[in-house]
């Protein structure tokens, strides 16, 4: 099994932080990983993506010109890797701020409110971990235990009282992501 995923959105919206927990992830779970950030100079609002590949053989590279799957956050980010999903892959997105919604016929295209569902939860920072949810239903590549540990030490031990709220945002993405048909 291999996975090569790309995550992007804008910067602060935790692209990279939820690259570095699937990692983690993995590893925790004895697989290859990569993770390979791209961002720029901006702390936040600038464009951010990551490439994760999680693998049980070894990884050759982390640049990918194709992807398994990509998880998209905003419009730019759909306008760049849509046509970068492999034939039969997933496009995983939050509609928040997408104008053109994605088009292609020959991928699976899901939709997750992550946006609007960390809002109703009470926190606009759980939102990476909504999406991460929706995205573990569809492929679920590591298991939440991992996922967990992950998280743990991919935050701060400041805010690790947050884990409990993260892992329900984890539950309620699995809950509320739903297939798009393109017509």
């Amino acid at each position: 099994m291999t996975e090569e995923i790309i995550i992007a959105g804008f910067g602060g919206q935790g692209v990279l932080s939820m690259g570095k927990i699937l990692a983690y992830s993995g590893i925790m779970q004895d697989q290859e990983v990569s993770w390979m950030p791209s961002y720029g100079p901006e702390m936040r609002g600038g464009t951010a993506n990551v490439t994760v590949i999680v693998s049980d053989e070894r990884i050759s590279s982390p640049i990918l010109n194709e992807y398994d799957t990509a998880i998209i956050l905003n419009q730019q980010s759909l306008d760049k890797f849509e046509k970068m999903v492999k034939p039969g892959g997933l496009l995983l997105y939050d509609n928040n701020g997408i104008i053109h919604p994605p088009t292609r016929k020959d991928i699976n295209i899901q939709l997750v409110e992550a946006a609007k569902e960390a809002a109703l939860m009470g926190s606009t920072k759980i939102f990476n971990m909504v999406v991460l949810g929706a995205y573990l239903k569809l492929k679920p590549i590591v298991n939440m235990e991992n996922v967990m540990k992950g998280l743990k030490k991919s935050i701060p031990e400041r805010h690790h009282k947050l884990l409990p709220m993260n892992e329900q945002a984890i539950k309620r993405g699995q809950e509320i992501v739903q297939e798009v048909q393109v017509v």
